[in-house]
């Protein structure tokens, strides 16, 4: 397997994939390149991001990296092909528990509690990408491997 791109929604085991895989996998944290500092984005967000992203798959097998919509719009602006990995719609409140057990913030929860609808039907509609859909009780691996 070389140089795949993976934009993967939360919860579905980036982080644990990366430490635990005999691949060489980059986990790159969209908020490293969103902020300047707290409260202040970068004006050159999202592109300093997708330069990052660039590099990465020079070097590495997999390359995991937000979700997020803009991100998504600027890869297929730049043709860079992804796969979009993200949870089937009927499993919320399964997500919801996996971000509590992991211990994000309420803020987080709510968040994602109140935006899921809206994130999913974004992901289903998103354009020039290969759609994985997780079932329940799976994570990213189970569609790289």
């Amino acid at each position: 397997m070389n140089n795949l791109l993976i934009s993967g929604f939360p919860g579905i085991g980036k982080t644990y994939f990366k430490n635990n895989s005999v691949l060489n996998v980059a986990d790159s944290d969209s908020s490293k390149f969103s902020w300047i500092k707290e409260g202040v984005r970068n004006p050159n967000f999202p592109k300093v991001y997708i330069e990052h992203i660039k590099d990465m798959l020079r070097s590495k097998d997999i390359v995991l990296v937000s979700s997020h919509k803009e991100v998504r719009d600027a890869l297929v602006q730049e043709r860079i092909r992804f796969w979009l990995v993200y949870p089937k719609r009927e499993l919320k409140t399964e997500y919801l528990l996996r971000f509590e057990k992991r211990g994000s913030p309420q803020k987080f929860l709510d968040f994602l509690d109140s935006n899921w609808d809206n994130f999913i039907t974004e992901m289903e509609n998103q354009k020039f990408c290969e759609h994985k859909r997780l079932i329940s009780g799976k994570y990213i691996g189970s569609v790289i491997m």
